[in-house]
């Protein structure tokens, strides 16, 4: 069970053999990755201790009123908007498949509706600070180590790509096409997309494999593109740390990390010109809406730029 111990140990027979149930709906059937299924156990488990301390002992007894009597006292443990909507969706998809599988009457949770989570725009780097940071990177493989280029390379790929950095620990070597530029990609929900990428990371990637990779690869590397220092797939934390590290050494930038990295890249690419719909392409957004954020920090930036240099701002 994928709920954590003091959850699972609260709830009854009943509602543990549900939650098995689920868990093997939302692995085998949706496919969702570890953490998303450990999220969404979490969330229900506690709407089922809830049900059940409220004295609801199966799931056709659920109702609209009890889903909010739980949101509501979460509300009042204070946990932020941010969590309140996440549980509610949580709620929502949990109900659906007690509908879809004929657990319950009627999809309760179908009119649950959530606080809209306050919306903040990311930080993202100026142009000239992502120059910075992987010309600086850069310098650091100039003395030919395999992981100062294999780091030269990655920062490259990640913000020339855009991509998660969860996407770039998963890449392997043939998910790299020379031939075209273009990095094979495999993104939320399991969907597969393809992202170009331009001459300096090609040529950092270049360097990584032909000088840097076979330094650090053993026996056990496999295909994996980036790997630690003792040969195996990089991991995430590893590749934090070093995003961390080295915007540290860029004077004036924001300490965005990663993802800071995922968000400049969107935002340069509708400041040079690129339309909506190809960013959303690039980045893997299910949504438009998602994408669309990157449009108010290229305004919010535009307006500050405005009242700085405007006599009459």
């Amino acid at each position: 069970m994928s709920a954590s111990p003091e959850d699972e140990a609260r709830l009854a027979e009943s509602w543990a053999r549900l939650l098995g149930d689920y868990e093997r709906h939302l692995v085998a059937e949706r496919d969702l990755a570890p953490h998303t299924v450990t999220a969404y156990l979490k969330d229900v488990a506690g709407l089922l201790d809830h049900a059940q301390r409220s004295g609801v002992t199966a799931a056709a007894d659920l109702d609209l009123r009890l889903l909010r009597s739980w949101l509501a006292k979460q509300q009042t443990l204070g946990l932020s908007r941010t969590t309140l909507a996440r549980r509610a969706t949580a709620a929502r998809v949990f109900t659906g498949w007690l509908d879809r599988t004929d657990r319950t009457p009627t999809d309760v949770g179908s009119a649950l509706g959530s606080p809209k989570p306050h919306r903040t725009l990311p930080a993202v780097l100026r142009v000239e600070e992502a120059r910075d940071l992987v010309r600086l990177t850069a310098e650091r493989a100039d003395d030919g180590s395999p992981v100062g280029l294999r780091d030269a390379a990655l920062i490259e790929l990640l913000y020339a790509t855009g991509m998660r950095v969860g996407e770039l620990v998963g890449l392997d070597v043939d998910d790299l096409d020379r031939d075209r530029n273009v990095v094979r990609v495999l993104g939320k929900g399991r969907k597969e997309r393809t992202i170009p990428f331009g001459i300096p990371a090609a040529r950092a990637l270049d360097a990584w494999l032909v000088r840097g990779r076979p330094g650090l690869a053993r026996p056990g590397s496999g295909a994996a593109l980036f790997l630690g220092a003792r040969g195996g797939r990089i991991d995430q934390r590893a590749v934090r740390t070093l995003v961390h590290r080295r915007l540290a050494e860029v004077p004036g930038a924001p300490d965005v990390g990663p993802h800071g990295l995922r968000h400049s890249a969107a935002t340069h690419l509708l400041e040079g010109g690129a339309d909506l719909r190809s960013v959303q392409e690039l980045l893997g957004h299910a949504s438009l809406a998602t994408t669309q954020r990157y449009t108010h920090v290229t305004t919010d930036r535009l307006r500050r730029a405005y009242r700085q240099a405007h006599p009459r701002a």
